[in-house]
């Protein structure tokens, strides 16, 4: 009896592993193309570390011709939780993280390589693990938990490295005789990979975000298989980008210690090993200490964060570049108007210690971007945002037309407003332009600098009556306030007021601070010309007369 013998009872109907090396060949891709994934784990929400860790893979991949694909890895299927597939997949697709090849539901994908759901490949798996059990590189273990539980405290008593190897790797030595009996008599098993490794020696290893590493060769006997007939993480993975055609593993630092195993499974099984590239994780700043964005601690660790404060998708993504890579700031700079797809991501200057997370330098990104968009594109997500979070600012938008006019206040310009960093903000700063909004709401007049209720009622009597002509041009309207100013005994320009400020009261601009407050109930507002001609004659009058006592 030898281990082939073996291999064949534990799994008798495995196909040989050529079959898969044929149905799985080599990509025809450009030379140089990069091909990377991005692999989570439907175990809870989709922590804002693997959007960046997606998005740095997809960014990859694009530039480069290559392919980016999404790998569901659900074999710990204890700690699923429902829906967590459907939630992996619309929070990538609502950011715009594109896949080549995936998993598009639960059970279906598109791409030549599937199925892309770890748990749809059991056989896949098994035909490999029974490969290394023919040659000897595996072998079932029928330690039970118990056993393995003693073993761990005296490991832990004895202050020595805990975990199954060396002289604490007691199935290891079970004659295949041995084995092959305890199976047939229905005991428990899982499949272990037999490590030729030693602790005292050293791997050299180049990833390709920290650079030189030097790390232990793994000696330990890690499960392969699972009692329920599963593979392990480090076991799946290693297939899975085999056949897959993996060639950069983008993912957290979290693992790098795992690199001298997973190297050595990619040695055992005569695979070529992709390059590894560990991402440091995003830090948050704590009253002064750097910590890990947390999930329990930190509501924006959550992706579904951003959708609930409306940032938009396209405002993340630019952030996450901007501590990606130090050098995407720069390029930004110079390339005001260019697609973040155009911007060329290099691992290598990608930070080794880990960026800090700036939800202020985070909003600003946002206000900058959404200061790019269409009136028309504000109007339509933020009518999509308000219709799922705020059905005040739903309702108030129902008049397109009109909303658009107030949207497109200060927009296309070559300094356009920058006063929306998320769409949670646009009803506080556009209500004052819809009347019934405005009229609703009770209003605190601080008129700042001229504050004599007869010089205010003579400011608004004079301007609907005398000055204002709505056909005007903004030159001729601000022409118009000078000379009501000029009535009024004010400086007619700010200038004159400041060389001889005990000759006039006040200028030109308190006079506009009247109107703009009159006008809106705020002292800071986008441009008043603009404003006016959007609210019109009718409630322009209607507002100044509100006030004129």
């Amino acid at each position: 009896m030898n281990y082939k013998d073996l291999a064949e009872l534990i799994f008798p109907e495995s196909k040989d592993i050529e079959y898969y090396e044929n149905k799985y060949p080599k990509r025809d891709l450009p030379e140089g193309a990069i091909v990377t994934r991005v692999a989570p784990s439907p175990t809870g929400f989709v922590h804002i570390g693997g959007l960046y860790q997606g998005l740095v893979a997809q960014k990859l991949a694009k530039q480069t011709d290559g392919v980016f694909f999404l790998r569901i890895e659900d074999t710990d299927q204890k700690r699923e939780v429902e829906n967590g597939i459907e939630g992996i997949i619309k929070s990538f697709n609502e950011f715009e993280i594109s896949i080549d090849e995936g998993m598009t539901s639960k059970t279906e994908w598109k791409g030549e390589y599937g199925p892309y759901k770890q748990s749809m490949r059991k056989e896949i798996y098994q035909a490999y693990a029974k490969y290394l059990l023919e040659q000897g590189k595996a072998y079932p273990c029928f330690c039970t938990q118990e056993e393995l539980d003693q073993m761990r405290e005296k490991q832990e008593v004895a202050k020595i490295r805990p975990g199954y190897y060396g002289v604490w790797a007691k199935c290891r030595t079970i004659t295949v005789e041995e084995a092959y009996k305890k199976i047939q008599e229905g005991e428990k098993y899982v499949i272990r990979f037999k490590s030729q490794g030693r602790e005292d020696k050293k791997i050299k290893h180049k990833d390709a975000i920290k650079g030189n590493v030097d790390f232990p060769e793994n000696d330990q006997d890690i499960v392969i298989i699972k009692s329920d007939g599963l593979p392990t993480y480090h076991f799946a993975h290693v297939i899975d980008d085999h056949l897959m055609r993996t060639t950069h593993v983008i993912r957290g630092d979290e693992w790098l210690s795992s690199v001298p195993l997973h190297l050595q499974l990619f040695y055992e099984l005569g695979f070529k090993a992709p390059k590894y590239a560990h991402i440091a994780p995003i830090m948050k700043n704590d009253n002064g200490n750097k910590r890990k964005l947390s999930k329990r601690k930190d509501p924006e660790a959550a992706v579904s964060y951003y959708k609930e404060q409306g940032i938009p998708a396209d405002a993340v993504k630019e952030y996450l570049l901007n501590i990606a890579n130090s050098s995407f700031e720069n390029w930004r700079r110079a390339n005001k108007d260019k697609d973040i797809e155009e911007f060329d991501l290099q691992l290598n200057k990608m930070s080794v210690s880990g960026a800090l997370f700036d939800m202020i330098k985070l909003l600003d990104v946002s206000k900058i971007v959404i200061s790019k968009y269409t009136a028309e594109k504000v109007y339509e997500e933020a009518v999509k945002w308000g219709a799922e979070y705020d059905q005040k600012l739903f309702k108030m938008l129902q008049n397109k037309e009109y909303s658009l006019k107030v949207l497109g206040i200060e927009r296309g310009n070559k300094k356009p407003r920058k006063d929306i960093a998320k769409w949670s903000d646009v009803k506080e700063n556009i209500e004052y332009m819809y009347d019934d909004v405005f009229f609703a709401n009770k209003q605190n007049y601080e008129f700042q600098v001229i504050n004599d209720k007869k010089d205010i009622n003579k400011i608004l009597d004079l301007y609907i009556n005398k000055y204002y002509n709505e056909n005007d041009d903004k030159q001729m309207w601000f022409d118009k306030i000078k000379d009501l100013a000029e009535e009024m005994g004010y400086a007619r320009e700010v200038k004159e007021f400041k060389a001889n400020p005990e000759a006039y009261k006040a200028h030109v601009g308190d006079v506009s601070t009247v109107l703009r407050i009159a006008l809106t109930g705020r002292a800071n507002t986008p441009d008043m010309y603009e404003i006016m001609a959007v609210l019109g004659k009718d409630s322009i009058i209607k507002r100044f007369r509100s006030i004129i006592q």
